[in-house]
């Protein structure tokens, strides 16, 4: 069933939008059947969960992660993410930085950018993103490579508000990818698009979704 739902999956997406499976709360089992199915992006929000399962499962897996990070937690995290989507603010992106290079890790990361309507939501505005990109320029991170944008759109069953979120957080990538590449050359991910939006994401030029109950069904919660 898993197998199937991400040969699916991956045959609707076009060339070059690259699929991360949400395994939060699911099963090193579930994964697994995954990962047979070919799936190697996996995507998990709690920072002990991920600690966790990174050990027992294979080697290969690009592990990202998603959730709200806080610093005492960074120490869980930078060993074991391949990608980290949810950098969402300055401090945050230091701290992880400082850790590092203290360890002698390269982290990649994305900026995660507020464009929802809830203010449960975090990150940067994209006047932010901008400001913190102008000041890395003269001073740059050690051993963090800025890879992207990631941003989440509004919980609403209305397709053009989710578009418009969307399409304002594609503009901002593709002003840094205009105005940046010399100084960022790995940021080439715009991370938009979740079970139920996706579709929307991808129309407005996505390269990276992030599946999770489209792919394992409801969660387990654990």
């Amino acid at each position: 069933m898993i197998s199937s739902k991400i040969q699916q999956i991956k045959n609707e997406l076009p060339q070059g939008v690259e699929l991360v499976a949400v395994s939060k709360f699911h099963t090193p089992e579930q994964i697994m059947e995954a990962y047979s199915a070919g799936q190697r992006l996996f995507g998990e929000n709690r920072p002990q969960e991920l600690a966790q399962k990174v050990p027992i499962l294979p080697k290969d897996i690009k592990w990202h992660f998603l959730g709200h990070l806080q610093k005492n937690k960074i120490k869980l995290v930078v060993p074991n993410a391949y990608l980290i989507q949810s950098i969402d603010t300055e401090e945050l992106l230091w701290a992880v930085d400082r850790y590092a290079a203290a360890n002698k890790i390269k982290t990649r990361c994305l900026l995660e950018v507020h464009i929802a309507n809830e203010e449960t939501k975090q990150g940067f505005s994209s006047s932010e993103v901008i400001s913190l990109l102008e000041r890395l320029k003269t001073k740059p991170l050690a051993s963090t490579i800025i890879c992207g944008v990631m941003g989440m759109a509004s919980f609403t069953s209305d397709a053009e508000q989710v578009r418009s979120e969307f399409s304002r957080i594609a503009e901002l990538y593709k002003k840094i990818k205009a105005s940046y590449s010399t100084f960022f050359p790995e940021f080439n991910i715009l991370s938009i698009g979740m079970s139920g939006d996706y579709k929307l994401g991808v129309e407005q030029g996505s390269t990276m979704v992030r599946i999770g109950t489209g792919i394992f069904g409801p969660r387990e919660y654990v």
